[in-house]
């Protein structure tokens, strides 16, 4: 089963704090008479739904362009995890049986994309460090970062810098089963 686990990119998705909104702008259109219908894009690539490359979060880590798509490919495991607002999801709150490489992980903490709040959950960098353990090479979750909104340091970022896994963030799982 596919599910669409991404927010419509329109101009009223929130985005980060001081991040560029999207908007277009079009430059050519056929309903005014062009030969072709013609857009610009503007906005942050840190957006809805999107992978964090490494060169976000690393220096001198590599950029998007280079990293492998294996990990973004294939079966995913959704785990909905009952995590309070603003607080780190510790290692034990990760079921026995989440053994899978790719984990997608359900808070609720950040349940409206066209509504920025800064309370979501996030990830403790010790269970970033048992998943990989547990063999997984994506993590993917429901809100705008793996690191709480107000870290300076991003403690879980730079675990899973260590063990070189993938991130998904800004994810939509609210209709998405668990398993």
């Amino acid at each position: 089963m596919l599910y669409d686990i991404t927010p419509a990119v329109t101009a009223a998705l929130a985005v980060w704090p001081g991040d560029t909104p999207p908007s277009r702008e079009v430059l050519a259109d056929m309903k005014r008479g062009d030969n072709i219908t013609l857009s610009t894009l503007h906005a942050t690539v840190h957006l809805g739904a999107h992978a964090d490359a490494p060169s976000h979060y690393g220096r001198d880590a590599s950029s998007i362009e280079t990293r492998p798509l294996a990990p973004y490919l294939g079966l995913c495991r959704v785990v909905r995890i009952q995590a309070g607002r603003g607080t780190r999801i510790p290692p034990a709150m990760i079921p026995d049986d989440v053994r899978d490489e790719r984990v997608l992980i359900a808070t609720g903490t950040y349940p409206d994309p066209e509504r920025f709040n800064e309370d979501f959950a996030a990830l403790a960098p010790e269970t970033v460090d048992l998943l990989a353990a547990r063999g997984a090479r994506l993590v993917g979750i429901d809100t705008p970062s793996v690191d709480l909104y107000s870290a300076k340091e991003l403690v879980a970022h730079a675990r899973f810098l260590a063990h070189d896994m993938a991130i998904l963030e800004g994810l939509v799982l609210a209709h998405v089963p668990e398993g």
